[in-house]
């Protein structure tokens, strides 16, 4: 299973997507996790690892992906055949408790340009992964589409199952929330406001809770 966990910056996307990983770990399961958001680098400490080298520098690096690209009028295609997780080389990415790390590509100085040939690059390899049945693969995606309607709308568009998540969900805003989403049979899950999360997430801990939001999303997942 390929899960891309989406949303607005700040909600939670990286949390979410280390406490699942590591839920599904326990579970027996194989898990890679995709740091595709070039910008945070906080998914990597909430996993306990460390930061794997860009993905983009196996084709080259940033700036020759990006040759590769205009050349070919954006149509440069990097992957000749299909992968699987074992196919990922040993130097891009991490592996902790059964969670295994690659990173897409960070931000490393000032004034480098568009993020295009990170996004390109592993948006070919998704497309190309192969998974078996025990294995899943979490995308942490860059912040994006904020309105929790238009997610929804354009999940359908295109014929792709989605599901909510709420995060950081207290008595105030629980209400709030489903009255704004699209489709309230979608959420799946409700996570409270946990202090202890926010403060490991704070902090650049790696997280060590397990909150039964969590095990219930882990669980609902595998009956799919």
């Amino acid at each position: 299973m390929k899960i891309a966990v989406c949303g607005k910056g700040g909600c939670g996307k990286s949390t979410v997507t280390s406490l699942l990983a590591k839920a599904l770990a326990r579970r027996g399961k194989e898990i890679l996790v995709i740091d595709s958001d070039e910008s945070n680098y906080g998914l990597h400490r909430q996993l306990g690892m460390k930061l794997p080298r860009d993905f983009t520098d196996y084709f080259g690096g940033k700036q020759n992906v990006l040759n590769d690209m205009t050349l070919s009028k954006f149509t440069h295609q990097f992957f000749e055949k299909t992968w699987t997780i074992d196919d990922i080389p040993e130097d891009y990415y991490s592996l902790k408790d059964g969670v295994k790390l690659m990173s897409s590509g960070k931000i490393h100085q000032a004034n480098e340009g568009c993020s295009c040939a990170m996004g390109t690059v592993m948006t070919q390899f998704i497309q190309n992964l192969r998974l078996t049945e025990d294995q899943f693969a979490l995308m942490d995606m860059e912040a994006g589409i904020e309105h929790f309607k238009k997610i929804g709308e354009l999940s359908e568009s295109i014929q792709k199952p989605f599901y909510y998540v709420f995060n950081k969900v207290t008595k105030e805003n629980q209400e709030m929330m489903y009255e704004a989403v699209w489709n309230s049979s979608r959420v799946a899950v409700s996570l409270g406001a946990d202090p202890g999360i926010m403060g490991e997430g704070l902090m650049g801990k790696e997280l060590s809770e397990k909150p039964d939001a969590i095990e219930n999303l882990t669980e609902f997942l595998l009956s799919i």
